[in-house]
């Protein structure tokens, strides 16, 4: 099954332990972690469930592509990592 994995952090400010998920894509991983924990999905999220621009996901050590649906695809032994994107100089 797909790990998702949030930094630690993101976790100094939201509680999500690292889970184990059935699913295909990076949007239905997401989707199953956050049914238990609305306060993480409206942090990683935003209002129209496209993933917000201080945030970044990474599937197997290459970021998603698909920000907005998050279609990305996942294997059954993907490790999916959530963090806050870096930026400046």
């Amino acid at each position: 099954m797909p790990t998702v994995t949030f930094t630690p952090n993101l976790q100094r400010h939201v509680d999500c332990p690292p889970q184990h998920v059935e699913a295909a894509s990076v949007r239905a991983a997401l989707e199953q972690v956050f049914a238990g924990n609305a306060r993480a999905r409206g942090y990683v999220l935003d209002d129209d469930g496209a993933l917000r621009h201080h945030m970044i996901i990474f599937v197997d050590g290459a970021p998603v592509r698909d920000r907005r649906g998050l279609g990305d695809a996942v294997r059954q032994d993907s490790s999916i990592y959530v963090m806050q994107a870096l930026s400046g100089g």
